[in-house]
């Protein structure tokens, strides 16, 4: 049976098992009710009819829990129901209806809160397979036909569409073909492959049409590998062994045991009856349970959906970490980095006319560009005559010039400050869309995938909560995944993976520790089936990732990550103190109830007494741990996204004082003086307001939750570098304007000055949004 026909096969199974889990509300409902009618019955003084009820009641739960410990045996291992099972049926021989009635409603409890978080999410991996090409279109001699997907064979010339996926892994025998390569690498930047380079299936073809040589069949080709690779990794993943069913492995025949003594020695099968009734494991059934779905509550209020209890369990005992850069580590789609323009071109400028020229463009850059420059605040004329080469760029008109935006050719003339660019570009691994007006140079923009703000301080948090190994597994390339690697100070890095590289890297990792995989593409769906606990980034990640995951983040935040760690081991321990409690509890009870002294109706209420205890002990789960996340008043959240969005305002201005700098460098004249000046009266009108606004608004709104003044003072110390440096360069334009002109001995000094400025801030900037900004949601 080939994946498809196996997966489908799961699929046609899950309606029998949500037809099973219907069963859990139904007789929780059942057992409430019968409870309840009996109290009514027994406060009129109809005993009989109470005791009918309440043996209803009963009755109704022993059928189902038989059928769970069967099961249970089935697989190998007797849970906490064959405790349950063995006191409903005590209950019912020695007519004790209430205590049955009470331990069924426990039963039914416990097990409708487990069915209702299990049904938080599905194992199967439909969107894999949806996303699966079904057939392919194939020239030959006679033309283009349409043909299964099973019957291309290696070497046949397949016609590849805009927008459509490679169906199998091939060559292209076109001159270029443009490629959205995200779906297998992570990567959000499109590639171009030119005539002969390899191609693989899955991936998007995001230019013109192309041919494709088939070099493998569907079977043996890249996307169908990966697939099987999530089925096999999912299939191989063992269950989880609950928190409950762990102690039930000694509790269970010590229970027994103890009941089995007393008849023994006693000769009363009451006296057994009512140790089964104590012993009966409401803190595994009821209290362990609650204790974990308070956890998994308190966790979906902050985004996160956990499949089960089994995996918040599983998550508080995580020690290994492994992360996915693009999309997790990263935001996972191109940001401007900086604009460059020519000597006698304005950065704004050259965003402008960029942006103008993307604003009907698919691309992913073209929309980086054109968000950009919106939140500038720039006005966008709309162009004429627009064409777009795919894998080049696009061209058109814009105020009467005839405008370019894309890529440069290898042979293109390149002016001094366009080397420098390039250098750049490689220092930094970004990616540059040159722009050309009327045939010559006009400046550049630079895009890079930028560290999302949030996740310096998830990474610490984690480590904190006792992560203690955090690793990168990246479908990218070394250099850029080292340099996030080292700003964020992981432990290892694993670079140009494929999904079946990462399935052994998690595998490798296993064996040492209870791991977690987060990842956000398809490519990571095999991976995440492979992990003890497999985490998606489901705000904007792929549908397969997310249903191959145990967890999945709905907020586009990984800080929450961090928050759902700690959520998990607070609960774990609050489940484990409310087990150990209420068995300890009821291990007294049942000497007492061994020797005589506690008939069953009474032992019923004071396992009762002992049930709203570790219940309330459990219940704990649901408050909000203060030191899990800092408490931000609604006003200082306000002044952060105010201050958030000031920062995207002011990118031009840290722009402007490079600019500034890099035109002294070229030619120390009229022209570097002017944009000197206009850098100045950036930073006097709009930079130095907002680090004004900042030291006295927001650091004091700020210092409750950070822990005081202290907490902002090395930032207050940058905010009096800025200002000084901003003097200095005020000093310097004074001399200029007595002198006449910029004096020799002035530049050096005023260059450093321009550069330290653009660092300072740069990097000044960066830690504001990772410190402060990334505490608000």
């Amino acid at each position: 049976m080939n994946h498809r026909s196996t997966l489908a096969a799961r699929l046609r199974r899950l309606p029998a098992a949500a037809a099973s889990a219907r069963l859990e509300p139904v007789l929780l409902a059942v057992t409430a009710a019968a409870l309840t009618a009996g109290g009514i019955a027994w406060l009129a003084d109809s005993g009989r009819l109470a005791d009918l009820f309440w043996g209803l009641g009963t009755l109704s739960a022993v059928v189902p829990a038989v059928g769970w410990v069967l099961s249970a045996l089935r697989h190998g291992h007797a849970g906490v129901d064959l405790i349950a099972v063995l006191a409903l049926g005590g209950t019912l021989a020695v007519h004790e209806y209430l205590a049955g009635a009470l331990i069924a409603l426990m039963l039914a409890t416990g097990r409708t809160l487990e069915a209702a978080a299990q049904r938080r999410a599905s194992h199967d991996l439909r969107a894999l397979l949806e996303h699966t090409p079904r057939s392919a279109r194939r020239r030959t001699d006679d033309g283009v036909a349409t043909v299964p997907l099973a019957e291309v064979a290696v070497g046949d010339l397949l016609i590849v569409g805009p927008g459509e996926v490679v169906p199998v892994d091939g060559r292209v025998e076109t001159n270029a073909a443009v490629l959205d390569e995200s779906v297998l690498t992570g990567e959000a930047l499109q590639v171009e492959r030119a005539r002969d380079e390899p191609v693989r299936s899955g991936v998007v073809n995001a230019g013109g049409a192309f041919e494709l040589r088939a070099t493998a069949t569907e079977q043996d080709s890249t996307y169908a590998g990966i697939v099987r690779l999530a089925r096999q990794a999912g299939a191989e993943s063992a269950p989880v062994v609950r928190l409950a069913d762990r102690y039930a492995a000694w509790f269970l025949p010590l229970s027994l045991a103890a009941a089995g003594l007393a008849w023994l020695i006693s000769g009363s099968a009451v006296r057994a009856v009512a140790v089964l009734v104590v012993a009966t494991p409401c803190p595994l059934l009821l209290a362990a349970p609650v204790a974990i779905v308070s956890g998994l509550s308190r966790a979906s209020r902050l985004g996160v959906v956990i499949r089960d209890g089994g995996t918040l369990e599983n998550l508080g005992r995580a020690r290994t970490l492994l992360l996915d850069k693009t999309g997790t580590l990263t935001r996972g789609r191109p940001r401007v980095l900086d604009v460059t323009a020519a000597p006698d071109v304005k950065p704004a400028e050259v965003l402008r006319l960029a942006a103008s020229l993307d604003q009907y463009s698919p691309h992913v850059l073209a929309h980086a560009i054109v968000d950009t420059a919106r939140e500038r605040g720039l006005t966008l004329p709309v162009p004429s005559h627009v064409t777009e080469e795919p894998g080049r760029g696009a061209t058109g008109t814009i105020d009467g010039h005839h405008v370019s935006i894309g890529r440069l050719g290898p042979t293109d003339d390149r002016p001094t400050w366009a080397k420098a660019v390039d250098n750049r570009a490689l220092l930094d691994g970004a990616a540059v869309a040159w722009l050309t007006v009327d045939g010559r140079l006009a400046g550049a923009v630079l895009l890079r995938d930028p560290l999302r703000h949030d996740a310096p301080r998830t990474l610490r948090h984690l480590r904190a909560a006792g992560i203690n190994r955090l690793l990168m597994l990246t479908g990218d390339r070394a250099a850029p995944a080292h340099e996030v690697a080292a700003v964020l100070g992981l432990d290892d890095v694993r670079a140009e993976l494929g999904p079946a590289d990462k399935v052994a890297a998690v595998r490798a990792e296993r064996e040492r520790a209870v791991t977690v995989m987060v990842g956000d593409g398809v490519n990571d769906a095999p991976a995440l089936a492979a992990a003890d606990i497999g985490v998606a980034m489901g705000a904007r990640g792929s549908t397969a990732s997310s249903e191959a995951a145990d967890i999945v983040l709905t907020t586009d935040r990984v800080d929450r990550l961090a928050d759902a760690v700690t959520i998990a081991q607070r609960a774990r321990r609050i489940a484990v103190q409310s087990a150990l409690g209420g068995m300890l509890m009821s291990l007294a009870a049942m000497a007492t109830a061994a020797v005589g002294l506690l008939p069953p109706a009474v032992g019923a209420l004071l396992q009762e007494g002992i049930d709203v205890a570790v219940i309330l002990n459990a219940l704990r789960a649901l408050r909000v741990d203060q030191a899990a996340r800092s408490a931000l008043t609604p006003a200082a959240e306000a002044l952060i996204h105010r201050f958030a969005a000031e920062h995207d305002d002011l990118q031009d201005v840290l722009e402007s004082v490079r600019d500034a700098a890099d035109r002294l460098s070229d030619s120390p004249g009229p022209t570097a003086l002017a944009a000197v000046e206009e850098t100045h009266r950036l930073l006097t009108e709009r930079l130095l307001p907002h680090e004004y606004a900042e030291e006295h608004q927001l650091y004091p709104a700020l210092a409750p939750t950070l822990g005081g003044p202290e907490a902002t003072a090395t930032m207050s110390r940058a905010h009096t570098e800025i200002e000084h440096l901003s003097r200095r360069i005020a000093t310097h334009l004074q001399l200029a304007h007595a002198n006449g002109g910029l004096a020799p001995e002035q530049l050096d000094d005023l260059r450093s000055c321009l550069y330290g400025l653009n660092t300072v801030l740069r990097l000044h900037f960066t830690q504001e949004e990772e410190n402060y900004f990334s505490l608000a949601p």
